[in-house]
């Protein structure tokens, strides 16, 4: 049986930051460097989801992540 992925906004947020905190991926780099990191099967669904909500692949990530929040040290 064939397990699809719903991809929102949030949780493409959710993977591109844990990617950055990990240090594999740059906040500077391009949104589409997240294909690398999604299976080329659910690619296109994130594509759609993106351009549902106004990004455009070349967008960098730290667009997709500007609603980062700070804690104070």
């Amino acid at each position: 049986m064939l397990t699809l992925v719903r991809y929102s906004l949030d949780v493409i947020r959710h993977e591109a930051r844990q990617l950055v905190d990990k240090g594999i991926i740059s906040r500077q780099q391009p949104i589409y460097t997240l294909c690398r990191y999604i299976p080329a099967s659910e690619w296109l669904e994130v594509e759609r989801e993106l351009e549902l909500n106004e990004f455009l692949l070349r967008d960098r990530i730290i667009d997709l992540l500007a609603q980062e929040e700070w804690s104070d040290d």
